[in-house]
């Protein structure tokens, strides 16, 4: 198996905790000195007195789906970047929209080294980067991290198939990034040309599913081909092994797992929303919800490295639907729930004959009648409230189930 990369990935957690927490200190009180955004939303907080995870729990959470109204509010970055234009090396508008800084000049700004790393890809590696270099910063942020490790880039970006595969050979690529269908695209078109791709010996994908069927067909080929996972806000949050057991979090990344439309963290093995702190003093991320959900895996991965794994996207947060023309947020849910102590709740919509109705469903018991108030209260809306007894919720994260027909 591909070894960590270095002394940091295989650490107590006791280590990793008390270095993540000093970082913690450092870019709180930086970003309430430096930063609008943070000088009003963290007001009163004592960065030099964040010492536990519980610490950082309490801090507010910033939601990826607030940022855009955000940013229009106070462009270019909504108030989240320190005023310090010459650390800022590229500008990107990524879909939405929203702004993103390039923060250092040359460096593997988003940390995807540690990624390619585990993938195998270094020194002497040409890497044919096909994620695009226009507008979003995605091609940008495997180039630095392939160059930092001293490998050769091919900008290939995305489409011109035949091109890519012309220039594979060309090269004599041996590593492959981009989405997971579209190096086996390339594949295909250079086969029927009558002139196979046959020297790309690994891959690191992201952006899309990495179906089962689609990592064996590469392997039949030779294709070592592994995921990583991160956003354009926070860089990279966790990578593959050649264990294939999960993803393992960046030792730059500190990463919680909490309960949709809220800042609570759930316990190891729940699903919930992801939430990322980083730790760049010129646009830091506190708490940043990014809108996926997944959920803390149990030991360590089988390669040595200590961090905690997360068990791959499943599925989304965001499950704002509307009711009888009202939007329903998880924010409103999670208030009605944290009212009468409830740890877990799920508000179903349904429809008949064109009449919405939801029922929200509470875990254990309570007074229903009383929950019923709360919930009409919040949302504005009526609705019925059953407690299951002794029956558990299932464990997807799902805060408001939308089961009516499109």
């Amino acid at each position: 198996m591909t070894p960590a990369t270095d002394a940091r990935e295989i650490r107590s957690t006791d280590e990793r905790n008390a270095a993540l927490m000093e970082a913690l200190r450092g870019v709180v009180g930086a970003a309430q000195a430096k930063t609008a955004h943070y000088g009003k939303t963290l007001v009163g907080v004592d960065a030099a007195g964040l010492r536990t995870r519980a610490d950082l729990a309490a801090l507010p959470v910033l939601r990826k789906s607030d940022l855009i109204a955000q940013q229009e509010a106070a462009p270019p970055f909504g108030g989240l970047a320190a005023d310090d234009a010459a650390a800022m090396a590229r500008l990107f508008l990524s879909p939405g929209p929203i702004a993103e800084p390039q923060t250092g000049h040359g460096a593997d700004a988003w940390r995807f080294g540690r990624a390619l790393a585990a993938v195998g890809i270094g020194r002497g590696d040409i890497v044919h980067n096909c994620f695009s270099y226009h507008l979003t910063p995605a091609g940008f942020m495997v180039d630095a991290a392939a160059a930092s490790l001293g490998c050769a880039v091919f900008p290939g970006g995305v489409g011109n198939t035949q091109v890519q595969g012309q220039a594979m050979r060309r090269f004599g690529t041996t590593a492959y990034v981009g989405t997971p269908d579209f190096l086996r695209i390339i594949l295909e078109a250079a086969d029927e040309e009558g002139a196979p791709v046959t020297g790309v010996t690994k891959a690191l994908v992201s952006g899309g599913p990495l179906f089962p069927a689609m990592r064996d067909w590469y392997g039949e080929r030779g294709i070592r081909v592994q995921q990583a996972y991160g956003t354009a806000d926070v860089g990279l949050i966790g990578y593959e092994t050649d264990a294939l057991d999960g993803l393992v979090v960046d030792e730059d990344a500190l990463v919680e797992i909490v309960r949709p439309g809220t800042g609570d963290v759930v316990p190891d093995g729940e699903i919930g929303e992801v939430v990322v702190t980083t730790f760049d003093p010129i646009y830091p991320m506190i708490r940043f919800a990014t809108g996926d959900l997944s959920a803390v895996m149990p030991g360590h991965c089988p390669t040595g490295r200590t961090n905690m794994r997360l068990a791959g996207w499943k599925g989304r947060a965001d499950q704002t639907t509307k009711v009888k023309g009202m939007f329903v947020h998880p924010e409103q849910v999670a208030r009605v729930a944290k009212a009468h102590g409830i740890a877990r709740v799920r508000l179903e919509v349904t429809e008949a004959e064109g009449r919405d109705s939801m029922v929200l469903l509470c875990e254990g018991q309570g007074d229903e009648a009383a929950v019923a108030e709360t919930l009409t209260r919040e949302c504005r809306l009526n609705g019925t409230v059953r407690f299951t007894g002794g029956e558990a919720l299932p464990n997807d994260g799902k805060v408001i189930d939308d089961r009516r027909a499109l």
